[in-house]
């Protein structure tokens, strides 16, 4: 291992890494060298993503430099016009990421590479969008998203504007391997410039990004803006002044941002973790909204390509919505004002609420699932659309939304322009976005949804090749009523017939319960974990509250998840 350490000290261009690993020899950290170097980090369809540190098992200016290598000779290979077509890089606020992206530069421009760089920090979303902006081969964000502060990372997009699917991935990890045997070739960023292979984006890129969803069809709806009342945060992220000029050029006049968490800060010095699902992230977006009698309280993620949101409730509180109720509004709300609803595409996940497959039945809108990821969302929606089907809106659970196509990826800053759009009709019209899921409840039906994750012994076989062993039967007292096993890319009824699923093969579970509940099981590819998610479809009795009937059926998820889960010991 040490002739390995060795040659990596002599190829590391950092010299605060190569500090770092000199000091974990010298004090013989045997353990914690064989961690970073018995493996590196995994490149796959989210790209690279990892601490911060020495070692081909870190993200650091080396693990960069051969990754951009490994993708720039993919790109050569596979992609016409790569040279001339270029990548555009941008990146976030973390400590390393401008310096992660000028590597991607310096080593994509010396393999002739023309190279769009962003000149400061940039949301994830407006660097999406420059593939099919400048006609590019692909583009680079350096960030870690909602991640802690020690980890940093390196999503790829491909020529279409998504994220990378297979076999892209695989391919690009395969150069990437061959690129770590060889030395690193770069170009100075001054030359490249010179040579006319780098053009720096300035504030002219970014406004052209801000155009192009102000005239974003989908988001022009301008009912009354300046009544709503909106508190923000860009959670120590690269969102907020885009954020706040978008919600500007739509009307909204009463915006206010939570100052402590406004600038890029990647220490991210105010929240234990800069995710907005995370207990106690959202604290000081709600305070401000108490302090400002806010409607909404809204959050990006410090890469703004996602969107959380709590809403004010008729007593005062702010509860924050889960992401299947943002998107099932939003599917409402975006089908509800098309002309021709039936001419419209929309979808979401497998691990998603099936609700938004009930309000695209209900209006003949076509409906898709995909597996876990927005980089399926957009991939099978760009497959599907067509001239007459158009594709409207796509979202996952995980607070990730995107509304038509200007980016093919998740975007943060659209979905604050239109949920604050949806939330200004309702306002207008006396009602309240708990009132909006109201009424689509007690028309399609009260749908609950949670996650569990599930530590496992990791010494235990498999527990997808065990409930696949011994299939349960019913679950909480609810026949299971047919299985979709997306391993073997089948589905199974209870009367032993079989149908195939046209997905691509993935380690899930989904159990379809009698009175339209599911239950999800994922096993985790990284840890031993079993993720799982719970689906139940509530009812209204006759008369009855839209508290009680919610509280009812919370009741009977809560069931449903602990026998479940405690069936999973048996």
């Amino acid at each position: 291992m040490m002739r390995y350490v060795t040659q990596w000290l002599k190829k590391d261009p950092d010299a605060k890494s190569r500090e770092e690993l000199n000091y974990l020899i010298d004090e013989q950290m045997t353990d914690e060298l064989e961690e970073r170097f018995a493996s590196r980090l995994q490149f796959g369809t989210a790209g690279l993503r990892g601490k911060v540190g020495a070692g081909p098992n870190r993200m650091n200016r080396l693990v960069i430099q051969e990754t951009a290598t490994g993708l720039g000779n993919y790109l050569l290979t596979t992609v016409k016009d790569a040279k001339k077509r270029g990548v555009v890089i941008g990146y976030d606020g973390r400590p390393d990421s401008q310096q992660f992206a000028e590597d991607t530069a310096s080593v994509l421009t010396a393999l002739g590479i023309h190279v769009y760089l962003t000149h400061d920090v940039a949301a994830t979303p407006i660097v999406a969008f420059g593939v099919e902006h400048f006609y590019a081969a692909a583009a680079v964000v350096v960030t870690a998203s909602h991640n802690p502060p020690e980890y940093n990372g390196f999503k790829v997009y491909w020529e279409n504007g998504a994220q990378i699917i297979p076999p892209h991935d695989s391919g690009i990890a395969a150069e990437i391997d061959t690129a770590a045997k060889h030395p690193i070739t770069t170009l100075d960023l001054s030359e490249a410039k010179g040579l006319g292979l780098l053009t720096m984006l300035g504030d002219e890129y970014y406004d052209t990004y801000r155009a192009a969803i102000n005239a974003n069809p989908l988001l022009n709806n301008h009912q009354q803006p300046q009544d709503l009342v909106i508190a923000y945060t860009a959670m120590h992220g690269v969102g907020a002044d885009m954020a706040e000029t978008l919600l500007a050029d739509a009307g909204f006049t009463q915006v206010h941002s939570v100052a402590a968490q406004r600038e890029p800060d990647g220490t991210f010095p105010t929240v234990n973790f800069p995710n907005p699902e995370e207990a106690g992230a959202m604290d000081k977006v709600i305070e401000l909204a108490n302090a400002t009698h806010a409607h909404l309280a809204c959050a990006n993620d410090p890469d703004a390509d996602r969107f959380a949101v709590a809403a004010r409730k008729t007593d005062g509180t702010y509860q924050m919505l889960t992401g299947d109720q943002v998107g099932t509004l939003f599917g409402h709300y975006l089908l509800s004002r098309a002309e021709t609803p039936s001419k419209a595409l929309v979808g979401n996940t497998i691990v998603s609420s099936s609700l938004l497959g009930k309000i695209a039945q209900a209006c003949g809108a076509e409906y898709y699932q995909t597996l876990t990821g927005f980089k399926w969302l957009t991939n099978v929606a760009m497959d599907k659309q067509t001239n007459d089907k158009p594709f409207v809106f796509a979202y996952e659970e995980a607070l990730g939304y995107t509304i038509g196509n200007t980016v093919w990826d998740k975007d943060g800053l659209s979905a604050l322009v239109g949920f604050a759009q949806l939330s200004a009709e309702l306002l207008a019209q006396g009602k309240t976005v708990w009132d909006a899921l109201e009424d689509i409840y007690r028309e399609h039906g009260l749908y609950v949804t949670a996650q569990q994750s599930i530590a496992l012994d990791p010494n235990a076989p498999a527990i997808g090749d065990k409930l696949r062993a011994k299939p349960p039967q019913d679950i909480a007292g609810r026949d299971v009523i047919m299985t979709d096993d997306f391993k073997l890319c089948e589905r199974h009824y209870a009367n032993g017939d079989k149908a195939p699923i046209h997905l691509p093969a993935s380690d899930v579970l989904i159990y379809h319960l009698d009175g339209g509940a599911r239950v999800i099981v994922r096993p985790s590819g990284t840890e031993p974990k079993l993720k799982c998610y719970y689906e139940l479809a509530g009812s209204f009795a006759d008369d009855e509250s839209f508290a009680s009937a919610q509280e009812r059926a919370e009741e009977q998820l809560a069931l449903l998840i602990t026998e479940h889960q405690h069936s999973l010991d048996d």
